[in-house]
């Protein structure tokens, strides 16, 4: 039989459809109405919410900004008090980067890709309907902090000692410390979702080489999240049990290190600056072709210079600590390192500037606003590449330079291919452009007043305006230019209104949203529904829709596979991760309440723990754990409901399989990996304080390592938890699901056993977290450890909840497999910790 895939296979379904298939198709896919609404969970409702959200909490970061401009405009102002201007700092900077900037270019990601990818959604709608959720409750929240005094003021990157519990005594940092890393925890989610999307959700014939380039930065933007923002969220758990229990980590008296906090920082903070442009990067690469109507110049270099960007992100984190006293071997690396990132980005600024060359560019909004982010974004990246010189460095460091390199690439880099965006793909959700007339003063008045913002910036800051202070004296040359930067704000800040005037008068969501105005070549342009496309096409090329001009119409019609549902509930096409072929048809949950209770509860148990109410936060994260087990329980391993799937073209697919063809099996590898790289983490806290003594020795003279008997013990436990797993494996597939779930327990039972034994070795050694940094060091990885034992726990009585109740066996083992892997990496991380606090600090004392 012929390749169904092939370019010369007939269409998959022939006409005409059978009555009602595209009425049943909309009836399932229809969103909740009513009050119902916040249970929707479809990616164009979703995406548009998260992005409206971001956008919104973009406007209370720019008001704070304008405040702090009016306080700055002439020297020795007392409009603002130094507390509350620095609690205006904070939040304007924690606002820009952690609740607009990442979660702005996510939300886009979460309403482009399926319909770019021809998707019904992605894998996991619900887990972005959470990570929503979340952000939305933890953002407001963290602004409302403003009214009450207690919002965080130690600066976006909140260094050590000044904000340990001596010098921020107060709740403030606590805000920033749960509420921020309960965000980041968000945006891992999201992350998890888009990999697994991309990877195993593309249209049929989709290769890796057809993706869209959009796909291709997303793919590597949530790449990046995965194994940067472990850092972040780590630092945040060592400080918060600095001021909450006093282990010292960050406290030099005590054998602590500050500078422990900006290696951990800083490995999240600067990949974050790629991580926020390489989406808009991906975006401009979708623009270019349609505004100027030619293919992209140099697809597989662009490719190249997305993934080749993101691995050299990673290792540029002490560009933002040259000015520390680092040895010069580690300045010279990371200054050539700083530089070596710039090639890629070159590579894709040329094909840009190749692409328009090739095409006849029109002067659409959109492409207004593409030709003001390479003016701005090249000039920031000029800027970037002198202060990764260390001498020049060193004079700006702390100075107004910084702040206009910084917002340069970011305004430049994100926000203007972001509005670009918002132009150029209004049209696929309200099947209408916005207003031209509007948009063009919008993209002047931003264009003017940011660099009229932050160019006289680099001067004030070459004449010595130091960063973060709320004031500055008279006499020093700087009056005018920091008026001229207030009234920069002030022009830009009017640019933003008319943008919000726009999208109030042109923009609505509609269900039908059909018509390609700019001429795109890529799938998001066929007609979309709360389904996305009518039917899944079959894929030969990057620009589908320029290669078959009745693509569109064929799809329309459900000519291509899966037009209808074939189990009654939602459904899309899962396919291979290379080359893009079915392999089997993924049901996916609709709405439902469990996620939404879960994401409302999951915030109230951090907020309550920042306001110390520990009943409270107790009850909240109590009914979180019961919305997540609701959550799973009736939307996932719906078990196969039928035998194969006909989805046309004479393809016929299960609906139901387990282990790595299976997206739940990724998802799971995905946070593995999250998981391990937090654990790496917790493996540098502990080389770092050892190479930070000012003596030698490690642990502190006096310190008692406990005999080796009872940690062999505790870690022959631990190992024999993972071979009850691996037979209660072999039970599952003879199967006996009742003999599984006891296995399952008994493995419960040794874990529990071997990590406690462990933890209680070190407490009758004498060792006390409070007394020393190694101790606490210790105790951060039974923290660690522990914090491991209770989510397998959860895991185990959940899954002999599931195998009691018939809905685990030796076909149905989705849930099965997904525990099973993560208990044995549990497992082997707990081998490796044990090893780290035994054996390492005897092989350090004696070296």
């Amino acid at each position: 039989m012929a390749d169904p895939l092939s370019r010369d296979a007939p269409l998959p379904n022939p006409l005409p459809r059978p009555e009602g298939e595209l009425e049943e198709l909309e009836r399932i896919w229809r969103r909740p109405r009513g009050w119902r609404f916040v249970t929707v969970v479809n990616n164009n409702w979703i995406g548009t919410l998260y992005l409206g959200t971001a956008g919104l909490f973009c406007v209370f970061a720019v008001i704070l900004s304008l405040l702090m401009r009016a306080q700055l405009a002439v020297p020795a102002n007392d409009f603002l008090a130094a507390e509350r201007y620095n609690q205006f700092f904070t939040v304007h900077g924690t606002a820009m980067m952690f609740l607009f900037a990442v979660p702005a270019v996510e939300a886009l990601g979460v309403y482009l890709l399926p319909a770019m990818l021809a998707a019904r959604d992605l894998p996991f709608p619900r887990l972005s309907a959470f990570a929503f959720w979340a952000y939305a409750i933890g953002g407001t929240a963290f602004f409302v902090s403003l009214f009450f005094g207690v919002a965080p003021n130690g600066g976006w990157f909140m260094y050590p000692p000044l904000t340990s519990k001596e010098y921020s005594p107060g709740i403030n940092a606590d805000f920033w410390l749960l509420g921020i890393g309960f965000i980041e925890i968000s945006a891992i989610a999201g992350a998890i979702e888009i990999i697994v999307g991309i990877l195993r959700n593309r249209a049929p014939g989709m290769s890796l080489s057809k993706m869209p380039l959009f796909a291709w930065a997303m793919l590597v933007f949530a790449v990046m999240i995965v194994f940067a923002f472990p850092a972040v969220i780590w630092a945040t758990i060592l400080l918060e049990l600095e001021r909450a229990f006093d282990w010292p980590f960050f406290l030099a008296d005590r054998g602590g290190d500050p500078l422990l906090w900006q290696h951990l920082f800083w490995f999240f903070g600067h990949p974050e600056v790629y991580i926020i442009f390489l989406p808009a990067a991906g975006a401009v690469s979708m623009i270019i072709p349609a505004m100027v109507q030619a293919r992209m110049v140099g697809y597989g270099l662009v490719a190249l210079a997305l993934v080749g960007t993101g691995f050299l992100s990673f290792g540029l984190w002490v560009h933002h600590m040259f000015a520390t006293g680092i040895p010069s071997l580690s300045l010279s690396f990371f200054s050539a390192a700083s530089f070596a990132v710039t090639v890629p980005s070159g590579i894709q600024v040329f094909a840009w500037i190749a692409t328009i060359a090739t095409g006849r560019p029109s002067l659409q909004v959109p492409m207004l606003f593409i030709l003001g982010f390479l003016f701005i974004f090249v000039l920031g990246g000029l800027t970037g590449v002198m202060v990764a010189v260390v001498p020049f460095d060193w004079q700006v460091h702390d100075t107004y330079f910084i702040v206009a390199h910084l917002h340069y690439v970011l305004i430049g880099g994100m926000v203007f291919p972001l509005i670009a965006g918002v132009y150029y793909w209004a049209p696929s959700a309200s099947g209408r452009r916005m207003s031209r007339r509007l948009g063009t003063w919008v993209f002047w008045l931003l264009f003017v007043g940011v660099n009229l913002t932050f160019f006289p910036m680099h001067i004030s800051g070459l004449m010595g305006m130091p960063r973060r202070v709320w004031t500055y004296p008279e006499g020093m040359g700087l009056d005018p230019w920091n008026m001229a930067s207030t009234i920069g704000a002030g022009i830009a800040a009017c640019g933003i209104l008319l943008l919000i005037l726009d999208l109030v008068l042109h923009f609505r969501i509609s269900n039908d949203a059909e018509g390609n105005p700019y001429k795109g070549g890529t799938l998001e342009w066929l007609p979309q529904g709360n389904y996305a496309a009518r039917s899944i096409p079959r894929i030969h090329s990057r620009e589908p829709l320029w290669d078959n001009p009745a693509l569109e119409e064929e799809v329309k019609q459900g000519r291509h596979f899966l037009p209808g549902t074939v189990t009654g509930l939602r459904e899309t096409i899962v396919t291979s991760p290379v080359e893009a072929r079915p392999q089997y048809v993924a049901i996916i949950p609709g709405p439902g309440w469990g996620h939404v209770i879960a994401a409302i509860c999951t915030a109230g148990f951090f907020l309550s723990l920042t306001v110390q109410l520990v009943w409270l936060a107790a009850a909240f994260g109590a009914v979180a754990i019961g919305a997540v087990v609701w959550w799973l329980w009736t939307g996932t391993d719906y078990g196969p409901l039928i035998e194969k799937a006909d989805i046309g073209g004479g393809l016929r697919l299960p609906v139901y399989v387990t282990g790595p063809d299976s997206v739940g099996w990724w998802a799971m590898v995905v946070l593995i990996l999250v998981d391990a790289t937090t654990f790496g983490c917790l493996i540098f806290t502990h080389a770092f304080l050892w190479l930070s003594q000012a003596q030698p020795g490690w642990p502190p003279e006096g310190t008692t390592l406990p005999e080796l008997a009872s940690p062999a013990v505790a870690a022959a436990l631990v190992a024999g938890s993972a071979a009850l797993v691996w037979l209660s494996d072999l039970a599952l597939r003879r199967g006996r699901h009742i003999a599984m779930a006891v296995l399952m327990l008994g493995a419960l039972a040794l874990f529990l056993g071997g990590v406690t034994l462990d933890l209680g070795t070190w407490w009758d050694a004498g060792l006390r977290p409070t007394v020393h940094s190694f101790a606490a060091a210790v105790y951060a990885n039974h923290f660690w450890q522990g914090f491991h034992a209770v989510l397998l726990a959860m895991m185990a009585l959940y899954v002999a909840a599931r195998a009691f109740a018939g809905l685990i066996g030796p076909v149905r083992r989705v849930t099965f497999d997904n525990v099973r892997i993560f208990w044995f990496y549990a497992a082997a991380q707990a081998l490796a910790g044990m090893a780290l606090v035994h054996l390492f600090p005897r092989l350090a004392g004696s070296g």
